[in-house]
């Protein structure tokens, strides 16, 4: 099952590996798809194997169709379910009884979450490191980056919609501004069958854009959206922000919390983030210039950036990405953590001046790390908009993204 956003490429990518296909939200075909669905879901996967069945979650039911079909011919490789909504087997009684799975995919269906493009599948990072060889101890690097701040701005401002890549510029900027307003005025409520009112959606993820890589608080939000005479609660938010999340728009970094050699609090809410820094650009109505000119929020722009670029290289790797804060104020802005325990602290910094900081930031943290009972970093990095990759005296790896890959 490939997951994600709309128009990260989940059906192209399918259709490469698939020999038939069946396009559940064909308009032509969707309502007597939806028929078959509900008597013969079986009839659905017939076809040359591996069959794709395009937005599965259209008809629930072809879930249990797939995992009980497995179960009679336990072949691998049979069934590709693409899907752009979170479908859970919902205990929490948010959902319609027949939009429910009956069975878990345990043991049948494995999972791949797909995202927009890194700067290395865009051809913007020369990917001459590489965070794997990192992991591997080759702590050796000396490499240049092509991307000036003009082209991280950009980047950030045209996204990694893969749609977007090989437009020109002024049409490519235009792509994320789209997929905003689908979002608000018609993914929102579609996601869950709950009517959203779209100047609510719109005023939470502006509200989200403007606090785009920092822990604010729902109170924050609320606050927000207050401030443009639109009502909101609580469990409005809760509702809006779970729409957005099953629809992989809103994903939120949590917090990390190792083995510390003494008693240090540490800091467990979220970090906000999209999946896409160009959402938070779309959503306030902003291009590549005014980023430029406002240098601060262009660096929590750039830590979104490298945010959606790590998730994709770590994953590869079997790695998640999370956040420290402790109550000192000490931070690494993010830790990537693999399944065999290794881990790395990375601090993001657009600019060279603040490489100093991050790099003591990162050796502090280091030596609050309990070794007895948690492994040291495999190494520690600063994840800079500047021009070259090199290894400090400390240690510490000072990296363009524009060289980094997975």
């Amino acid at each position: 099952m490939i997951t994600g956003p709309k128009w990260c490429g989940k059906t192209w990518t399918a259709l490469n590996a698939a020999n038939s296909v069946i396009y559940m939200q064909d308009t032509d075909k969707r309502a007597s798809y939806l028929k078959l669905a509900q008597t013969t879901p079986s009839l659905l996967l017939r076809g040359e194997k591996p069959r794709l069945i395009d937005e599965w979650q259209t008809a629930v039911v072809l879930w249990d169709a797939v995992r009980f079909a497995v179960d009679k011919e336990p072949a691998k490789g049979q069934y590709i379910l693409t899907g752009s909504v979170i479908v859970d087997d919902d205990k929490d009684g948010m959902s319609d009884s027949a939009d429910r799975m009956e069975h878990t995919g345990t043991g049948r269906i494995s999972n791949m979450r797909m995202r927009t493009m890194s700067l290395f599948e865009s051809g913007e990072s020369n990917g001459t490191v590489s965070l794997k060889s990192l992991f591997e101890g080759n702590m050796e690097i000396g490499a240049v980056s092509d991307m000036t701040i003009e082209d991280i701005a950009y980047a950030i401002c045209r996204g990694g919609w893969p749609a977007a890549i090989d437009m020109d510029r002024e049409d490519a900027l235009e792509v994320a501004y789209n997929y905003y307003d689908s979002v608000a005025e018609k993914d929102a409520s579609n996601v869950d069958k709950s009517q959203k009112d779209p100047d609510r959606v719109r005023s939470i993820m502006r509200s989200l854009a403007r606090n785009i890589s920092t822990m604010t608080t729902d109170k924050t939000i609320i606050g927000d959206v207050k401030a443009n005479d639109i009502s909101m609660t609580d469990k409005t938010l809760e509702v809006y922000l779970r729409a957005l999340r099953k629809l992989f728009i809103v994903e939120d970094i949590k917090a990390w919390q190792p083995s510390l050699r003494s008693k240090t609090g540490i800091r467990t809410s979220d970090k906000r983030q999209f999946v896409d820094p160009s959402i938070a650009v779309a959503a306030l109505g902003i291009g590549p210039e005014a980023i430029i000119e406002d240098f601060n929020y262009f660096g929590f722009l750039f830590e979104s950036l490298c945010t959606r670029d790590l998730r994709v290289y770590s994953e590869a790797l079997r790695g998640t990405i999370r956040h420290y804060h402790d109550n000192n104020d000490l931070e690494a802005d993010l830790i990537i953590s693999l399944q065999d325990g290794r881990w790395a602290a990375v601090e993001v910094k657009l600019g060279s001046k603040e490489i100093e900081e991050g790099a003591e930031h990162l050796k502090k943290l280091a030596e609050k790390i309990d070794t007895d009972k948690f492994p040291a970093p495999s190494f520690l990095m600063i994840l800079t908009g500047g021009e070259f990759a090199y290894r400090r005296e400390d240690s510490v790896l000072v990296v363009p993204i524009g060289c980094l890959k997975d």
